[in-house]
């Protein structure tokens, strides 16, 4: 599975490094798109724990086909 996390602002480079299995990008609204693989429930719960961590906001998540 492939998820993208869209979150508020850009992400320094401590947020990268701590999510080194996801491709930071910007977004066209202004925010950062996190995206990569999941592999289960637990990794998406687990990614948005490190998020939340790093003081972001998630504005949408969703899975991305293949």
């Amino acid at each position: 599975m492939r998820y993208q996390f869209i979150v508020q602002g850009r992400v320094s480079d401590a947020v990268a490094e701590d999510l080194p299995e996801m491709t930071c990008t910007s977004y066209p609204t202004g925010g950062t798109s996190l995206h990569g693989p999941v592999r289960d429930e637990a990794d998406i719960s687990s990614v948005l724990a490190r998020i939340h961590d790093h003081g972001l906001s998630v504005v949408e998540f969703r899975s991305l086909p293949d």
